[in-house]
C-alpha cells in the first residue's frame, strides 16, 4: 500500500467512524478522492509534492470536459477535505487547498444526545460480564472527557492516573494532554480493571492498553463503534443517532449549558483552535431557542 492510499484508508475509516458518514456518502468521497489521486499519477505529482496551482489546474480540466457545476463543487469539497484530514493528522504540514475557491459547505452544528439520553445510556450497560463492565468504562469515558475514539482506543494502563485523579490522552499530532478523571469515571474504571473485569480477557497481562477486545488484543476503534451501535441498540437509541464522536459532541455541549469557560472545554478536547470549540456554543444557542419556544408563555403569536 503507497502512502497515498494509506492516508486514503485513513481518511475513509475517520468518515465512517468519528463522522458517521453513510456509506452511499464515503462512496462519493473515495471516488472523487480517488479520480484526483489518478491525476496526480498521470502528473508525477503526491500529496506531499502537489501544490495549490496545480488543484486549480484539475479542476478546469474537469470543467473543461463538460462536468456539471455541482459535480465539480462536491470533488472539491472530498478533496479539500481530505487535505484538511491530513493536516490534522500531522501527515502534512500546510494545507495546499486553502487557496481554493469554492467547495465550501456550510458548517453543520453537531447534534448531541440530552442529557438524559446519555445517562439512560450509561445506566443501560450492566455489571454481568469482563465486556459489560469494559464497554461501561468505554462508554463514560467517551462522555466524561469527550476524548476521540482513536484517543480512547490508544489509552495505556499506565496513562491512568488514579492518586491525582488524571487519565493522560495522546491526540492528534502525537499531542498529549492531561483529562480530569471524574468521580463516576474513577468508579467504573476500578470496576473494569478489578477481579472480574479486564483481568478475564485472554493475555490481558501481556497488552498495555486499557480497552481489550474478546480475544486479548487492543479495542480497535471499530470495535469500540461496534460495541456503542451494540449498547444504543440495548438503550433504544437509533444506532444512527450516535457514534463516539457524539459523545464528545455531548460532552462539549452539556459543559458549556452547565456554564463552562469556553476555554476549559477547548483544553478538555484538546482543539488546537478556539473557532473550533465555538461550533459547541452555537449547539448551546440552538437549544436555548427550542426551549424558549416551548416554554415562554410570549415566544409564540
Amino acid at each position: 500500500m503507497t502512502t497515498t492510499e494509506r492516508y486514503l484508508t485513513e481518511y475513509v475509516a475517520w468518515l465512517s467512524i468519528e463522522k458517521g458518514r453513510s456509506p452511499a456518502t464515503i462512496e462519493a468521497y473515495r471516488r472523487d478522492i480517488g479520480a484526483f489521486c489518478a491525476w496526480m499519477t498521470q502528473h508525477k505529482l503526491t500529496v506531499t509534492s502537489v501544490r495549490d496551482n496545480k488543484f486549480e489546474q484539475y479542476f478546469n480540466e474537469l470543467r473543461s470536459a463538460g462536468q456539471a457545476d455541482s459535480s465539480i463543487a462536491r470533488a472539491m469539497s472530498s478533496v479539500r477535505g481530505w487535505f484538511g484530514f491530513m493536516v490534522d493528522e500531522g501527515h502534512l504540514a500546510n494545507d495546499p487547498t486553502a487557496r481554493l475557491k469554492g467547495g465550501h459547505r456550510g458548517r453543520t452544528l453537531p447534534k448531541p444526545l440530552g442529557e438524559e439520553e446519555v445517562i439512560a445510556l450509561l445506566d443501560s450497560v450492566p455489571h454481568s460480564t469482563p465486556s459489560d463492565l469494559r464497554d461501561r468504562a468505554l462508554l463514560e469515558l467517551l462522555y466524561d472527557t469527550g476524548a476521540r475514539v482513536s484517543e480512547a482506543a490508544g489509552i495505556d494502563l499506565s496513562d491512568l492516573d488514579f492518586d491525582e485523579e488524571l487519565i493522560l490522552v495522546t491526540g492528534k499530532g502525537s499531542k498529549q494532554r492531561l483529562v480530569p478523571m471524574g468521580a463516576t469515571l474513577r468508579s467504573v474504571l476500578r470496576d473494569y480493571l478489578g477481579a472480574g473485569g479486564r483481568s478475564e480477557f485472554p493475555d490481558a497481562r501481556k497488552v498495555t492498553r486499557l480497552f481489550l477486545n474478546a480475544r486479548g488484543g487492543s479495542l480497535t476503534r471499530q470495535g469500540i463503534d461496534l460495541i456503542i451501535h451494540k449498547r444504543a441498540l440495548t438503550a433504544g437509541i437509533e444506532h444512527s443517532r450516535i457514534s463516539a464522536h457524539v459523545f464528545r459532541h455531548s460532552c462539549a455541549t452539556h459543559m458549556l449549558a452547565h456554564g463552562a469557560d469556553i476555554r476549559v472545554v477547548q483544553e478538555l478536547l484538546g482543539h488546537a483552535s478556539i473557532a473550533t470549540t465555538q461550533v459547541y456554543t452555537a449547539v448551546s444557542v440552538t437549544s436555548l431557542q427550542r426551549e424558549y419556544r416551548n416554554a415562554h408563555p410570549r415566544a409564540h403569536e
